[in-house]
């Protein structure tokens, strides 16, 4: 196309007037009327109270909560008691509610969700105790409980991967429930220094639990030193993807092996920000060299679309080791892409 006199008139009638919401294209134009005033004026990303992913925020009454037409629920789970190395995630989902421009328009996915779906921020797990871990625990699961009662699908910001633990033995009470868990510890050992409720174990727990089923589990990005204590995931059933080996297989096959297991029932997606290689998520407890790149983990998640989802969390983001909040953006934007495949999950009601 060669670009003369007549294309330049062209475009200054179409595009020389306006605003930055006068927007051409119809499948962008439906963000943009979502987003700009009729005057051309929209909200500016660091004003207003911070939630999750910029979505409203609905106070739910712990005792009796009435969730309403809400089709998916942003909890925070601000609770980091199981942790082996350095604490700090409890303030993880404050960190992710402060970060911004994260969203609105998935253009790999096609989605606009936090307009798309009925979705807020419903706000933090009540815990009775800051300082007994099975009682949080116990916390967690009752809270999802009403949740997952209400037929809302939830997806939570931790907090340590413990938490974990607790969410799927609501969500898989009924039935045991599938994971793509992205990770680099497989989270599946056994009891330390007294007790086995940790962020090492939450897997095996949960399926000796009878609420995760480990043959339709896939583990992604595993790596590190502690290989020698994953035997639970090889005997159990569960399919290990190190980090090391998704280079030679490629992000293709890596996501066709992840779709093969879950197949179409319903499934869980755990996603630990150490997952990530340091250079990108420096800001948590467990860091290993080695990682995902966040292109990496990006294009593994986008190619999960139209799986049948029924929760996600983020978790470990420890932002006090987070010099410059990628840590926390990183998580903040692994959220908003479970939430867009939430989008399409078959077990979004309504």
């Amino acid at each position: 196309m060669t670009f003369d006199t007549k294309k330049l008139e062209e475009l200054r009638a179409k595009y020389g007037e306006g605003h930055g919401g006068s927007i051409h294209d119809p499948e962008f134009r439906a963000v943009a009327d979502r987003i700009f005033s009729a005057s051309g004026t929209r909200s500016a990303p660091y004003a207003g109270v911070p939630t999750l992913l910029d979505a409203p925020l609905v106070h739910i009454d712990a005792d009796n909560p009435d969730f309403g037409d809400l089709q998916v629920a942003l909890i925070g789970v601000p609770m980091d008691l199981g942790v082996t190395n350095r604490p700090g995630s409890r303030f993880g989902p404050r960190a992710l509610r402060t970060i911004e421009r994260v969203g609105p328009y998935n253009h790999v996915l096609k989605t606009a969700p936090t307009f798309e779906v009925k979705v807020a921020d419903i706000g933090d797990v009540p815990f009775r105790s800051r300082y007994r871990l099975e009682m949080s625990h116990d916390d967690i699961e009752a809270h999802f409980n009403k949740v997952v009662d209400a037929g809302v699908i939830p997806l939570s910001v931790g907090g340590d991967h413990s938490i974990t633990h607790p969410i799927l033995k609501a969500v898989g009470r009924d039935r045991p429930v599938g994971m793509i868990h992205i990770d680099a510890h497989c989270d599946t050992g056994g009891a330390y220094d007294l007790t086995k409720f940790h962020h090492g174990g939450p897997f095996r727990n949960a399926v000796l639990d009878g609420v995760l089923d480990p043959t339709r589990v896939i583990q992604i990005g595993i790596r590190g030193a502690a290989e020698y204590l994953w035997e639970f995931s090889f005997e159990s059933g569960m399919s290990v993807i190190h980090a090391e080996e998704i280079g030679k297989m490629g992000i293709d096959a890596v996501i066709a092996k992840a779709r093969e297991i879950v197949g179409d029932r319903p499934t869980y997606l755990s996603f630990d920000i150490d997952s990530l290689d340091p250079a990108y998520a420096p800001g948590t407890g467990t860091p290993e060299i080695g990682g995902l790149t966040s292109r990496q983990a990006l294009d593994i998640l986008h190619g999960l679309k139209g799986l049948n989802f029924v929760g996600g969390d983020v978790v470990e983001v420890a932002p006090q080791y987070d010099t410059t909040t990628n840590t926390a953006h990183a998580g903040a934007q692994m959220l908003f892409e479970i939430l867009s495949l939430i989008r399409f999950s078959p077990a979004l009601k309504g």
